[in-house]
Formats: structure tokens, sequence, C-alpha cells
């Protein structure tokens, strides 16, 4: 009876030039303990210069190699049928004036944003009509309801989002980490689709 090698593809890896792929990088093996340490060290593709940001591993290579050295041996695949080399590149100095400038120009779009919307929905008459209906002094100034509302707001936006600073308030994910992910799983689609040679060799 021959051995069995179960096989499943990681989605995506991150890689550097130059970097030899080995299978126990990109998948997961199950098998006989013998086996499995000579399977895990197999080498796969080695990453090149010429390579862009992705590159597309497709299980039919691993399998090729696989069978080139073990024919004997029956392969069984579960899960992902591509894995995505994310290639790193030289992540460039965060300099404290390029960092200042790209808060700022977050800030100042964000106060659009909020001062836009007020006046789209008349926020200051609000105010007034609700400052009518609860104070018993009408001379009173409008900030007393103003100014907590601004603190809410605030609040409110961290409570949302489930951040302040690196700290989250539960494990529940925020709106936009599940947009990141909705994101992430349209690009893993796209480019398992469009930069895998075997699709390309097909056209």
């Amino acid at each position: 009876m021959s051995d069995v090698v179960y096989v499943r593809l990681k989605q995506k890896i991150s890689v550097r030039k130059g970097h030899h792929i080995r299978l126990g990088d990109l998948a997961w093996v199950c098998c006989k303990e013998a086996l499995r340490e000579k399977v895990l060290t197999l080498f796969i593709y080695e990453v090149k210069e010429s390579d862009l940001t992705y590159k597309v591993i497709d299980v039919y290579h691993v399998i090729q190699k696989l069978k080139q050295l073990y024919p004997e041996v029956d392969i069984e695949t579960v899960g992902p049928t591509q894995t995505i080399l994310a290639i790193e590149k030289r992540q460039p100095k965060l300099y404290p004036l390029y960092v200042f400038f790209v808060w700022t120009l977050l800030f100042i779009g964000a106060a659009m944003a909020v001062m836009n919307f007020h006046f789209d929905v008349s926020m200051p008459a609000v105010q007034d009509q609700l400052h009518e209906m609860i104070a018993y002094d009408l001379d009173r100034s409008v900030l007393w309801l103003q100014i907590p509302y601004s603190f809410g707001l605030g609040i409110g936006m961290i409570l949302f989002f489930n951040h302040f600073l690196k700290k989250k308030f539960n494990e529940e994910p925020s709106p936009l980490e599940v947009e990141m992910f909705n994101y992430d799983q349209n690009l893993y689609e796209y480019v398992t689709f469009n930069e895998n040679e075997l699709d390309r060799d097909d056209h």
C-alpha cells in the first residue's frame, strides 16, 4: 500500500526577493513522520528579482514536484488550490514631516466631512430646537448642549471602530476591518485569476 500525503496550501505568505520557497513554507502537510521531514524541505520556487508584487503558486506545480521525487506516493489536496506570494519591498523610512503631513491631511478631511454632514442635516437649527425644548432659561448658551455632543461624537467614533490607538475593546471586528477583509478577499481572487501562469497558458 502506497503512502498518502495530504497537502493544504496556505492562501497567502509574505516573502522577500531571493527567498527559496520550500513546501513547508506554503503548505501544511500530513503524512508519515519519516516522509514528512523530506516533503517539508522540498524546493518549490525561488523568488526572482523580476517578480513584481505578487506571484501565484498553483497546487499543480506542487503535485508535479512531489511526483518527480516520490512517484509512488498518493497526493491528496484539500483547501485552496493556489498560494499567493506577497513579495515584500523595502519599507521607506517614515520621516516625521511626512507623518505630520499625512496626519494633518486626514484630520482636515475628517473635520470637513463632519462639518459638511452637520450642514446638510441643519444641525445648528436642530440643536437650537432641542435647547428650547429642554432648557428653562432660553438666554442660556447652547454650548451646554454642543460640548457634550462633541465629546459623544468622538467617543462614538472610537467605539464604532473598536480601536483607540493600538487597543481593541473587544474581539469583534470593526466595520473598517470587515471592509479591509472583503477587499483582501477580492484582491486574492483577482490575483489568482490573472497572475496564475496556468490560466494565462490556456488563453
